[in-house]
């Protein structure tokens, strides 16, 4: 099994997905990313994060029902499989055993 690189859109993107859990579809998914950074983020690169993501085995998808206020259209839904997971839990060991080597001092302003 190959290592993917995850930059930090997908990682936000991978990390919303989990937090809005059964409800993780682009629209809220760039609601909710909104809401928690304080910062803009375009539904386009929403929509190729997620599809990025789903490539690299860290997403799956489904189909939601249809509902009427959508005229019978349907959400794609996201869920984060055991890789997705996985590179979760990498991804934030490794940035907290970087953080956790920076010694005081390098926080210590004149």
């Amino acid at each position: 099994m190959q290592r993917s690189s995850l930059g930090e859109f997908e990682e936000v993107v991978l990390l919303t997905v989990g937090v809005l859990y059964n409800n993780a579809y682009a629209i809220a998914i760039k609601r909710e990313i909104e809401a928690q950074s304080n910062r803009i983020a375009n539904i386009s690169a929403v929509h190729k994060a997620l599809y990025r993501l789903e490539d690299k085995g860290l997403l799956e998808s489904r189909l939601g029902d249809p509902q009427i206020k959508r005229g019978g259209k349907r959400k794609r839904l996201f869920l984060i499989t055991p890789l997705g997971k996985k590179a979760i839990d990498e991804s934030m060991a490794l940035r907290m055993r970087l953080r956790n080597q920076i010694p005081d001092v390098a926080f210590q302003w004149k």
